[in-house]
C-alpha cells in the first residue's frame, strides 16, 4: 500500500511539473513571438504648403507635409519622385524642386514587422524656379576664386588636338564693365602658338538637375571654339566619357552663328550622335541666352528660350548625378578647325552664368 501510494504520488507530481513547464513554455512563446497583424485602415493626408483657393497647387516652395494614419504600424516607407524614404514616425515632409506645375504619385507602405499595408495618393504641385548659383561678373578684375578655378596648360590638346595654352593671366581672362572676357591671343607661350582660358566650378559648385544658362557674345575668327558646358563631378574616378558631358553651347568661328548642343557618354564619345544645331543670328555682335533644362526624363536645349533639341534621359545614362560648370575658349583642334592665318586675338564675352533648381 505505501509503495503504491508513493508511486501514485510521484506520478501525480510528474504530471504537475509537466503542466507547469508547458504552461511556462507557452507563455514564453507568446511573449517572444507575438502575433503580428498588418496595419489596417491606412489613410494618407497631404498638406501642400501655401495652398489657397487662388493657389491650389501651393505657394511655389514645392513643400508638402504628409501624415499617415495606420493603426499598429511601427515603420513606414514612402516612394515619391523616384526617391525612397524610410522612417518610424507617421509625419513626413518633402520638397519638390523641379520647376513648373507637375503631378506626382506618392506610394506609402505601413509596416508592423513583416506585415504591411499599402496606399497611394496623387497630388499636383507648383514649384517656382529658384536661383541656386550665379556669377554676374559685376566686379572688375580677376574672377571670384570662391566660384572659379582653372585648367592650366595645353593638356596635350585636351583630347581634341587643340592649339592653345590655358592660363589665368589677366591678358586672357578678366572682368571689365560688367562682363567676363576670355581672350584668345596668337603668341608663342610655353611651346604653344596661342593662349586662352578655361575656367570651371569643379570642387566649388556642382548640381544635379535644373537649368543652367549663359548670356554671351561669341568671338570672331576662323579657328575659335567657345563653349559653355557641364562635366560629371566624378570625372577623376570614373574618367571620361563615363562621367558624362553636357555641352550647352559650342560654336566655331569657321561656321559662324551655328550653335551646337551635344551630350557625351559611354559609346557616344567623340563624334556623338546625341547632338543638334540651331542658329543664333549675329552671335558675334549681339548677346544671346544659351540654356539647358535638365531632369531625370529629359535634357532640353534652348537659344533665347527657343527649344531646339530634347534628349531623352534615363536611369542608364550618366546624367543623373552632380555636374560642374565650365567656360572656355579653345583654338583649332578637331572641332575648331583651321585657324585663320591672319588671326591675332578674339574675345568671348559673358554677361552672366546662372543655375536654377
Amino acid at each position: 500500500m505505501k509503495i503504491i501510494n508513493l508511486a501514485n504520488r510521484a506520478g501525480i507530481f510528474t504530471l504537475i511539473l509537466l503542466f507547469v513547464f508547458q504552461s511556462c513554455s507557452s507563455n514564453n512563446d507568446t511573449t517572444d513571438n507575438p502575433v503580428e497583424t498588418a496595419p489596417d485602415k491606412i489613410s494618407v493626408q497631404v498638406d501642400i504648403v501655401g495652398k489657397t483657393a487662388e493657389m491650389p497647387n501651393g505657394d511655389g516652395s514645392g513643400k508638402i507635409n504628409l501624415k499617415i494614419d495606420a493603426p499598429n504600424a511601427k515603420s513606414y516607407k514612402i516612394v515619391v519622385n523616384n526617391e525612397t524614404k524610410e522612417f518610424t514616425t507617421s509625419n513626413f515632409s518633402y520638397e519638390f524642386t523641379q520647376p513648373g506645375t507637375k503631378s506626382y504619385t506618392i506610394d506609402v507602405t505601413a509596416f508592423n514587422g513583416i506585415k504591411y499595408t499599402n496606399a497611394s495618393t496623387t497630388i499636383n504641385i507648383f514649384v517656382t524656379r529658384k536661383l541656386i548659383w550665379s556669377d554676374e561678373f559685376n566686379t572688375d578684375g580677376a574672377p571670384d576664386t570662391s566660384k572659379w578655378g582653372y585648367d592650366l596648360g595645353n593638356g596635350n590638346g585636351f583630347g581634341n588636338n587643340e592649339l592653345q595654352y590655358y592660363t589665368n593671366r589677366s591678358e586672357n581672362v578678366k572682368i571689365e564693365g560688367g562682363l567676363l572676357k576670355i581672350t584668345a591671343i596668337k603668341e608663342n607661350y610655353q611651346g604653344s602658338q596661342y593662349t586662352s582660358t578655361r575656367m570651371l566650378t569643379k570642387g566649388k559648385f556642382s548640381f544635379k538637375y535644373g537649368r543652367a544658362e549663359v548670356r554671351a557674345k561669341l568671338p570672331v575668327g576662323g579657328g575659335t571654339w567657345p563653349a559653355f558646358w557641364l562635366l560629371g563631378d566624378n570625372i577623376d574616378t570614373a574618367g571620361w566619357p563615363l562621367c558624362g558631358e553636357i555641352d550647352i553651347l559650342e560654336s566655331v568661328g569657321n561656321n559662324p552663328n551655328v550653335i551646337h548642343s551635344s551630350l557625351h557618354s559611354p559609346g557616344r564619345s567623340g563624334n556623338t550622335p546625341d547632338t543638334k544645331t540651331t542658329t543664333a543670328p549675329n552671335s558675334t555682335t549681339e548677346f544671346h541666352i544659351y540654356a539647358a533644362e535638365w531632369d531625370a526624363e529629359n535634357i532640353k536645349f534652348y537659344v533665347d528660350d527657343n527649344l531646339f533639341y530634347t534628349y531623352k534621359n534615363s536611369s542608364t545614362t550618366p546624367f543623373n548625378a552632380k555636374f560642374f560648370v565650365i567656360l572656355n575658349l579653345a583654338m583649332g583642334g578637331n572641332f575648331g578647325g583651321t585657324v585663320d592665318p591672319n588671326f591675332k586675338t578674339a574675345t568671348y564675352e559673358i554677361d552672366y552664368v546662372r543655375v536654377y533648381n
